[in-house]
């Protein structure tokens, strides 16, 4: 019944702050959503000449190029570009899990700043593998950590992410969404499950072992798992007979229309999710067979 009220949006902030290690010299800014960030922060540049490693996640290119700027979209093994001025790393790398070490990026960073640069790190992925995030480096200028709460607290709908950047770039991004740009109940319940520790914890725990388990059932079933993280794995199949079987069934995987032999499937969330999958993967073996 009210707008968001800013002690709420502190609240939320320093618990984010927490969560991630952040300094306190860092900025960190709250929207509803990574994908507004995504969308935002294009929109705070004259027109730039930007890399995007990949193949990742494709709103990216799709922003920067939307926005007026140069986009080129180039693989890890291309190496890091000479001439960018803005580069894009999704760490870990949406589909495949992908990851660039943490001085590598801080290096770029470094180089992208005296240029007057930005180095975008999406970690959306990232609260699996705390350890590897760049997130305690936030402040560094120059350098964009942008966080999804979402994916790993299963609050999709909830639409809150973070930024994480130095207080000149923080402040233009903030600027740019706008007030009362994240819902009051976002604002409440992301404080708390930021703050939830065991909760955290055991799903950190639980994830890790659903995902060599979901590992198992697909190469038990013939399938290669190619790459991934604990919130998803990527496998090679042939086409997409595998995908249109599954869906068929209820199940819905992700496919890529330009990568047609890969396949991309959520961890399943309980045992009846688990035996459910397991049951599909059968009949479409022995729909293969015959």
């Amino acid at each position: 019944t009210r707008l968001p009220e800013r002690q709420t949006e502190e609240r939320l902030l320093g618990g984010a702050r927490r969560y991630y290690a952040a300094p306190n010299e860092a900025d960190i800014v709250a929207a509803p959503g990574t994908q507004a960030l995504i969308q935002v922060i294009p929109r705070l540049r004259p027109v730039s000449r930007v890399s995007v490693f990949g193949p990742t996640y494709g709103e990216h290119a799709h922003c920067w190029r939307s926005a007026g700027h140069n986009v080129e979209e180039r693989a890890y093994a291309d190496g890091w570009p000479n001439q960018a001025d803005v580069v894009v790393v999704v760490n870990p790398n949406n589909p495949d899990g992908h990851m660039v070490d943490q001085d590598s990026l801080l290096a770029r960073a470094a180089e992208l700043s005296a240029q007057g640069g930005w180095l975008i790190i999406d970690e959306a992925f990232g609260d699996m593998q705390p350890a590897a995030s760049v997130a305690r480096h936030a402040g560094v200028p120059s350098m964009i950590i942008l966080r999804s709460f979402g994916k790993f607290f299963g609050l999709a709908g909830l639409r809150l992410g973070f930024a994480l950047s130095d207080k000149e770039i923080g402040s233009h991004i903030r600027n740019a969404l706008g007030p009362w740009s994240v819902a009051g109940p976002a604002l409440e319940i992301g404080a708390c499950a930021l703050g939830d520790e065991v909760w955290i914890d055991d799903t950190r725990n639980r994830l890790f072992r659903d995902a060599q388990r979901l590992d198992a059932l697909l190469e038990e079933s013939g399938h290669a798992v190619v790459g991934g993280t604990s919130l998803y794995r990527l496998i090679s199949t042939q086409g997409c007979e595998l995908h249109e079987t599954l869906a068929q069934q209820g199940i819905w995987t992700r496919a890529f229309a330009d990568r047609k032999h890969l396949l991309r499937f959520g961890v399943p969330a309980s045992d009846e999710d688990f035996n459910r999958l397991a049951a599909a993967l059968s009949c479409e073996e022995m729909k293969a067979v015959s």
